[in-house]
């Protein structure tokens, strides 16, 4: 194995899924208005993907696609994307900076929305330390390409799950509209035969009234 034996192969990854510094944030909160969140950065250069779904409207009769804002910055202030009325979405971008970056929702809306948010940067400081092992380099590459595409699934999957969370809300809300829908269509089809036999009786007394005389 490239003068690698296996002892030192199972330490290496070992030691490397152990001291793996990716940074994972997930979070699922409501909102009424504003709402910002920071994540550090430690690297520069350092991958970050972020993504996030308005999972629900706390509103039984209202279901809307406006969707929120999200405004991205960087440790500097500068603003690195800008997002209007998104009811989703799943960006990545390279942090030319490391520190502190800022992500900042905005809900227009009259009603509280829950959001469900996560944030993941991808670094692999393991790689940069032993970076001048080279019999080691080529194992630190595979165990760090690994590592990533891990934690896109990961990542991957935690939208996934939100956006169903969404649909089967969503579902469940329009099943509750559609049973009140025909609850009050029956009942004003009974209110309208009740008002019908009620009038058909008074036109029939009138009748066998005037008939009497």
């Amino acid at each position: 194995m490239m003068g690698i034996s296996l002892k030192e192969y199972f330490v290496v990854l070992l030691l490397a899924l152990i001291s793996s510094p990716e940074a994972v944030f997930g979070i699922r909160f409501v909102i009424d208005r504003e709402e910002c969140f920071s994540h550090d950065v430690k690297y520069e250069g350092d991958t970050v993907h972020v993504s996030f779904v308005v999972v629900k409207v706390d509103s039984s009769w209202h279901y809307s696609d406006d969707g929120v804002d999200l405004v991205v910055k960087g440790p500097t202030g500068d603003q690195i994307h800008d997002f209007r009325d998104k009811i989703s979405e799943k960006i990545e971008f390279v942090a030319h900076q490391k520190g502190v970056h800022r992500f900042c929702f905005t809900n227009k809306s009259p009603y509280h929305e829950t959001i469900d948010f996560d944030v993941h940067v991808g670094h692999f400081s393991y790689y940069d330390e032993h970076a001048k092992d080279e019999h080691f380099q080529p194992l630190l590459e595979q165990i760090s390409k690994l590592e990533e595409a891990l934690y896109n699934i990961q990542f991957e999957q935690h939208w996934l799950e939100a956006q169903t969370d969404r649909q089967a809300i969503i579902n469940d809300a329009m099943s509750r509209r559609t049973i009140h829908k025909a609850f009050f269509e029956s009942a004003a089809l009974v209110a309208a035969s009740i008002l019908q036999v009620y009038l058909l009786r008074r036109l029939f007394e009138r009748k066998l009234g005037m008939s009497r005389v």
